[in-house]
């Protein structure tokens, strides 16, 4: 399989980048699209339908090919993967019914494919990301590779979209289905966060939607652990600031902790919605940033990956916690940098609300603050 990355900041220079990649004979069949919600989303795509292409995309708070991180841009994974090896689905969940719609996606993958696995892209803040893997999980089994990372929206926490030709959604799912025996597919998520202060309680919670920690609304209680002295609805910084700087940390029996940062407040009770489950009763740590030395973990992960799973790759998708950004500034080249050199192969990565891959212990999880990297080669 071969692979092509480019990018643009406008349609025009998207379609150039597209007609220039093809002049050697190069056919895309397939295309991941990442790009601003600034961009003009029906227009990038009905280009890329114009050529035959399916497209798997969500919108980002950040795009990259290569070190060079851009905001604003669109960027596109082109692939000459055979059609018979994928299938691509988009289903919207009005109702919350998130088990239920990933199930039924991978019911529909199943009759197409003996061993289906995934990569995926789902919209809007009170969408529960877990829920999502347990889906796929309840149909294909416990050892399904699904891999992703929730869209994004420049940091406005407002809209976030994804889509596929002709169709998209701002609460819904798009998924890449692939044939496991024809296409390899290996993933790794690594976080780095630290945690700090006295285990706490979650003393009421439904799903993915935090209402009181200690019995206090988990609203105040950040904000108190956190120093925000405004936390108002008029304070427009209030979400970013606690998604990106206070996440809640929920506490494992075994494995890591995984992270659980407020990404929607209800202000009539002042509680908030995470991207993944925090059950009732369960403990939570607040956290801090982690040093630079996080990133040196995530390339050596990723090389670790390399070294015992996937020797050779033929392209590399990245999902990084728009959080990680605000955390390191200019710094985050270095880690994208790192990763592209562990393969060296075309890679298309953005900075996305949630993380969606196998956890420390094996299980499929939703992550914040955290790299997921994925390594497709076709066998």
């Amino acid at each position: 399989m071969k692979a092509k990355s480019i990018k643009g900041k406008s349609t025009e220079e998207i379609k150039t980048a597209l007609e220039n990649s093809m002049e050697d004979g190069f056919i895309p069949t397939l295309a991941i699209v990442f790009l601003s919600v600034s961009q003009d989303r029906k227009a990038i795509c009905n280009m890329l339908d114009e050529s035959g292409i399916v497209i798997f995309g969500a919108t980002t708070s950040g795009e990259f090919i290569d070190e060079i991180t851009e905001k604003g841009t669109a960027v596109v994974l082109l692939l000459d993967m055979k059609r018979d090896h994928f299938h691509i689905y988009l289903e919207e969940f009005p109702e919350k019914n998130y088990r239920e719609t990933a199930s039924g996606i991978a019911q529909k993958a199943k009759t197409l494919f003996s061993t289906p696995a995934f990569l995926i892209s789902g919209s809007h803040l009170e969408t529960d990301a877990e829920q999502l893997l347990f889906g796929f999980e309840d149909v294909v089994g416990k050892e399904v590779n699904v891999f992703g990372g929730m869209a994004s929206d420049d940091y406005t926490f407002t809209e976030q979209f994804v889509f596929t030709n002709g169709k998209e959604s701002k609460r819904g799912i798009v998924v890449l289905a692939l044939d496991e025996n024809k296409i390899l597919i290996k993933g790794k998520a690594t976080c780095g966060w630290k945690a700090i202060g006295t285990e706490k309680t979650v003393t009421k919670s439904e799903g993915n939607h935090v209402f009181t920690v200690d019995d206090i609304p988990v609203l105040d209680l950040t904000a108190k652990y956190g120093g925000i002295e405004n936390v108002s609805p008029e304070n427009q910084g209030l979400t970013l600031e606690i998604a990106a700087n206070l996440p809640l940390q929920l506490q494992r029996e075994k494995g890591d902790p995984v992270m659980r940062p407020g990404l929607m407040v209800d202000w009539s009770d002042r509680s908030f919605y995470c991207s993944g489950s925090v059950p009732q009763g369960s403990k939570l740590r607040f956290s801090i940033p982690p040093d630079f030395d996080v990133m040196e973990k995530v390339i050596k992960g990723i090389e670790e990956l390399k070294e015992n799973e996937m020797p050779e790759a033929d392209a590399l998708v990245v999902f990084s916690c728009a959080g990680r950004i605000l955390a390191f500034g200019p710094m985050m080249n270095m880690e994208i940098e790192g990763l592209k050199n562990i393969w060296n192969v075309p890679m298309a990565g953005m900075f996305s609300n949630a993380e969606l891959a196998r956890a420390t212990g094996g299980n499929l999880e939703m992550h914040n603050l955290t790299t997921c990297c994925i390594a497709l080669k076709e066998k």
